[in-house]
Order: structure tokens, then sequence, then C-alpha cells
């Protein structure tokens, strides 16, 4: 992957607050919702409760799709992404540990007081992008960049 793009498309992870994620129901129909996450480079984590749709769907098909798209006053400010990949569900405490550290970071100090809700089991995930798409309409109406992941 070519050195700006990556850069650009770590820009637009590191700055988004929520995205648009993909799944799989169990009828085969697909299932947007939206989600907060949090990022280390170019791994994206999100939580949802463990026993929602989100992570039932993925209990029988990790492959996602997602967009991130960033705030614009204008149609040539347009900046964003849709990445296709699986989603890991994290069991590893040091797993838990990086992606609870990603959240503090950019979400501190308002996750505190969801953290505190011990009623709801949560289930964390971690994205492995396989193909990223960058759109950047800075460069041009429409222009977008697809990458593969290794």
């Amino acid at each position: 992957m070519d050195d700006a793009i990556r850069r650009n498309i770590l820009e637009v992870i590191a700055a988004g607050h929520d995205l648009t994620l993909a799944t799989l129901r169990e009828d085969g129909w697909p299932q947007a919702t939206t989600v907060s996450y949090a990022s280390d480079g170019m791994s994206i984590f999100f939580g949802c409760g463990s026993q929602s749709q989100k992570a039932r769907n993925l209990g029988r098909d990790d492959r996602i799709s997602l967009t991130i798209n960033l705030p614009y006053g204008a149609w040539n400010e347009i900046r964003g992404l849709s990445l296709g990949g699986r989603a890991r569900r994290l069991t590893d405490p040091a797993d838990l540990a990086r992606a609870g550290q990603a959240f503090m970071k950019k979400f501190a100090p308002e996750i505190s007081q969801y953290l505190a809700d011990a009623g709801v089991e949560m289930a964390m995930f971690e994205v492995v992008p396989q193909a990223i798409s960058l759109l950047d309409y800075r460069q041009g109406f429409g222009h977008a960049e697809l990458v593969t992941v290794a």
C-alpha cells in the first residue's frame, strides 16, 4: 500500500467517531447499524452487547462491511472510507486491554459512565480489513482509491 494512501486512511480512521457496520442476519439479509469505535493504527475496535443482534450475526458469519464518513461543509471536502473485512471477537486479556486503552484515549471521560454499568455483558471486536476504498473528493468529485490489505 502506498504510504500517502496509508496516511490518508489512518487520518480518516483516527478522525471519525462513528461508523456504519453491516453484518449478515441469520436470514441472509444485511443489517447496518451505527457504532462508535476506537482505533490503534489500522486496528478498528467496536463493542456491543454480547447478546445483541450484531454479536449473534458475527457469531455465525464474521464478514463485515463498514463506512466511516468525516463531517464536511461542501462536496469538495468529502472524505471517508468503506472497508470490507472480518470482525474478530476479542477474548485475550491483552487484546481486550489494548482495545480498552484505545476507547479510553478517544472517549474519556464520557466512556466511564458506560463502563460502570455492570448490567450489560459486552463483546469487543477488532476489524481485520481485507479491502479499503478511500474516498477523497479533495482530489476530484468521486475520487476513490481501492487497496487490498495483506
